[in-house]
C-alpha cells in the first residue's frame, strides 16, 4: 500500500505544511470515547477554534472509509461524535487492521503521534496522555502512548497523564524511555484535573518561544523521539487532588467489580468521575483540552519561525 492510498491530508492542512505554516494535530478519541454528547462535538470545535485563533491550522485525525484522515471536516467530526455510530478506538497498533476493514475509528494519542509524523506535523494537543495503570505490576497494563512517544519525534502538549493512572510510575517510565517532560509555566507535573501531582519536573519553559527552542533542540539530536510539554488545567476549573483521588478510587473499584478492562477502563472511569463530581471533572477536562490546543498553536507558530 502506497502512502497516497492510506493517508489523506486535507487541502487546507496540506497547503499550510507546504508553505511552512503552523499546523497542530488533534486526536479524536476524546470525541468518540472520551466525552459525552453533545460536549464531545462542542469541545472538538472549540479546540479547533482555539488553534485557529492563534494563527495555526487544526488537523483533527481519524480513520474513515479506508484512509487515515488528517484534517477531519465538519461531517466527519459529526460522525465521530454520534453515540450510535459505534466508532472504534485506534491506537497505533490498530491503524492497519482498521484501514483494511474500512472502519470508522477515532485516534488515540499513540495513533495521532504516528499519523502526525507521517503527514509532516511536528506538534499535537490532547487532554492527557495514557501511561502506567494502577496495579500494572500485576496486569502489565501500560498505554502504547509511552512507547510511541519514545519512538516518534512529535511534540505533545497535554495536562500530563490522565489522573486515573499511576502518575509516579508513569513519570519514571517516561524517563526510562528518554522522553523529556517539560513544564509549561509550571515546575511540577500536573495531574490532569488538578494543578499538581506533587512530582517536580527537571525542566521548565515559560513562553512559546522557549518551548519551540527546546523542541527544536531536542529534535536536532539524532535518535530523539517525542517531547512532552505539560501545563496544568485553568486555575478556575482545577480540582483539589484529594477530592479527585476519592472519586477516582471509587470509580476504579466499580470498574474492577464490573470486570472492565483494557481500553474500556479510561472512558468508564472518566464517565463515573464526571457523575460523582456533579460535572466539575467534565468541565475541567473540557477546559484543559481547549487550553492545550491554544498553547500548542502558540508553540506551533513559534516553531514555524525556528525550524
Amino acid at each position: 500500500m502506497q502512502r497516497a492510498d492510506w493517508l489523506f491530508v486535507a487541502p487546507e492542512v496540506r497547503a499550510a505544511l507546504e508553505q511552512g505554516r503552523a499546523v497542530v494535530a488533534l486526536e479524536s478519541s476524546l470525541i468518540a470515547q472520551g466525552l459525552p454528547a453533545p460536549h464531545n462535538l462542542e469541545t472538538a470545535r472549540a479546540a479547533e477554534a482555539a488553534v485557529r485563533a492563534q494563527g495555526a491550522v487544526p488537523a483533527t485525525t481519524a480513520v474513515a472509509d479506508g484512509r487515515v484522515v488528517v484534517g477531519a471536516d465538519a461531517a466527519l467530526l459529526e460522525r465521530l461524535a454520534d453515540p450510535d455510530a459505534h466508532v472504534a478506538k485506534a491506537g497505533s497498533r490498530d491503524l492497519g487492521p482498521l484501514l483494511a476493514a474500512s472502519a470508522l475509528a477515532s485516534t488515540t494519542v499513540s495513533a495521532t503521534l504516528r499519523v502526525a509524523y507521517a503527514a509532516g506535523i511536528s506538534i499535537m494537543a490532547t487532554g492527557g496522555i495514557g501511561g502506567v495503570h494502577r496495579g500494572a505490576g500485576q496486569s502489565f497494563d501500560v498505554s502504547a502512548d509511552i512507547d510511541e512517544l519514545s519512538a516518534t519525534p512529535v511534540a505533545v502538549v497535554c495536562g500530563g497523564a490522565k489522573a486515573i493512572l499511576d502518575l509516579p510510575a508513569t513519570a519514571e517510565l517516561l524517563e526510562s524511555r528518554r522522553v523529556p517532560v517539560v513544564g509549561y509555566r509550571t515546575s511540577e507535573l500536573p495531574a490532569f484535573y488538578s494543578r499538581s501531582a506533587a512530582l517536580p519536573l527537571a525542566h521548565r519553559v515559560d513562553s512559546p518561544a522557549e518551548a519551540a527552542a527546546a523542541i527544536a533542540a531536542h529534535r536536532a539530536i539524532p535518535g530523539s523521539g517525542g517531547f512532552l510539554l505539560v501545563q496544568p488545567p485553568p486555575a478556575d476549573l482545577a480540582i483539589p487532588a484529594d477530592e479527585m483521588e476519592a472519586w477516582i478510587s471509587a470509580a476504579l473499584e466499580r470498574a474492577g467489580a464490573e470486570d472492565i478492562r483494557g481500553g474500556a477502563v479510561t472512558p468508564f472511569v472518566l464517565r463515573h468521575v464526571a457523575e460523582a463530581s456533579n460535572g466539575r471533572a467534565l468541565r475541567a477536562n473540557i477546559g484543559l483540552i481547549v487550553a492545550n490546543a491554544h498553547a500548542a498553536a502558540q508553540v506551533a507558530v513559534a516553531m514555524s519561525g525556528v525550524s
